[in-house]
């Protein structure tokens, strides 16, 4: 078995210039990949379906940043571009075990099936009003920036109950906390403003509850266990974070997917195959999330013919995981409404830290796609595929922009 000194490394690239052919790589290098993030930090990325879901769950592979060697002994430096997600403070995304069940039990008192549903109407109001604005006489216009980016912050914003007037500061400061080109100086100041404009929501719902989850959050209780401030404004930063970026980028590879995918398009704009299969093989096929960091080896674990040594890191190479041959076929590469096994990704995690937004961000597309198409069924992209763009973000999917022409 080789360990991470004896296996070369795939250097992730900061500009994400081919996301495409990056995961094909990791892929190829078997189902443990010896990668460096970018800043040169080492680490491991799992990139094959089944071997994915077994080290989701199992227990020697922990959240907490303690257990990394490199953290230790001072080798990961705190302007690290990518700090604020390897270290995002106390919530459920970064403890386990009794900890981990204590604060997911009390955030899932807050973010039930019943609020998420609740949000349809709101989603369906926000869709259409964002569909209204948008031209229809075959002009280009931005579909990111003019539909799928502003519909999911507007959900997230109403569901935790943020100000608007703050929706574009918060912009700004997620879209340095993702990048991997936010200068060292400008990191800790990003996550030190971040967390002000989350504690400040906290104590404006601690003092005036609403109809909101932050105040479900503040509320949520068990056994007279409440969340301490800390959890609180972490959860509520993890879970705005996530519950935006995730669902733009699901809305816009979905549009791209089918706008080079004309068969695929006749199958759906028929009826012949539903919006659903569409949400899950883009989840698939092109998932939002291409690697979540991090986890931490409390000992030796063996994957295949290598060794996560003690002590070392492991990402989660979503992008290289959903085209798993092993896992979906010779056809993995392929975008495929019809494909039997596009409910069998692990796009949005596995096991006990498995995203809890799932649902809505389902909802979300579910409501946002079949309303663009029926409004607008001649949409074009305005530009070959080949020009699209990733930003410089290496844990999302996530294109700078997404010019169309929409036509009634």
């Amino acid at each position: 078995m080789t360990t991470g000194t004896e296996a070369p490394r795939i250097a992730l690239d900061p500009f994400v210039t081919d996301l495409d052919g990056e995961s094909a790589a990791l892929r190829a290098a078997g189902p443990l990949a010896a990668v460096e993030l970018p800043g040169g930090v080492p680490v491991w990325a799992v990139t094959h379906h089944a071997e994915a879901r077994a080290l989701l769950t199992d227990p020697r592979l922990v959240k907490d940043i303690n257990v990394w060697g490199a953290w230790r002994r001072g080798e990961i430096p705190a302007d690290w571009p990518l700090i604020g997600l390897a270290n995002p403070g106390r919530s459920m995304l970064t403890v386990d075990g009794a900890d981990h069940r204590r604060l997911r039990g009390l955030v899932a008192q807050a973010l039930t099936p019943r609020r998420v549903e609740r949000m349809r109407e709101r989603i369906e109001k926000l869709t259409g009003d964002l569909l209204d604005a948008l031209p229809a006489d075959g002009s280009t216009v931005d579909l990111k920036a003019a539909f799928a980016y502003p519909l999911p912050m507007y959900v997230v914003a109403d569901l935790m109950g943020i100000e608007e007037a703050r929706l574009p500061r918060l912009k700004v400061l997620f879209e340095k906390f993702f990048s991997t080109q936010t200068p060292p100086q400008e990191v800790v100041a990003t996550l030190t403003e971040l967390a002000e404009i989350m504690a400040a929501t906290v104590a404006a719902k601690r003092a005036a509850p609403g109809d909101d989850l932050t105040s479900a959050l503040v509320l949520a209780s068990e056994d007279g266990d409440r969340l301490t401030d800390e959890e609180i404004v972490s959860t509520l930063q993890l879970m705005v974070a996530a519950g935006h970026e995730t669902t733009i980028s699901l809305i816009v590879n979905a549009v791209v997917n089918l706008s080079t995918h004309p068969v695929q398009r006749a199958l759906v704009l028929s009826g012949q195959a539903g919006w659903p299969a569409v949400i899950e093989e883009t989840l698939r096929y092109s998932t939002p999330t291409s690697h979540v960091l991090i986890r931490f080896a409390t000992e030796d674990v063996p994957v295949g013919d290598r060794v996560i040594p003690a002590g070392d890191a492991l990402i989660v190479s979503y992008g290289a995981i959903g085209r798993d041959e092993n896992a979906h076929g010779p056809t993995a590469g392929e975008f495929d409404v019809t494909r039997e096994t596009r409910n069998r990704h692990i796009s949005f995690g596995h096991g006990p830290h498995v995203c809890p937004g799932a649902a809505l961000s389902r909802l979300e597309a579910g409501v946002a796609l079949p309303a663009l198409y029926e409004r607008f069924p001649g949409l074009e992209l305005a530009v070959p595929a080949s020009e699209l763009r990733n930003k410089p973000v290496v844990t999302q999917n996530d294109l700078f922009e997404l010019p169309v022409r929409l036509r009634p």
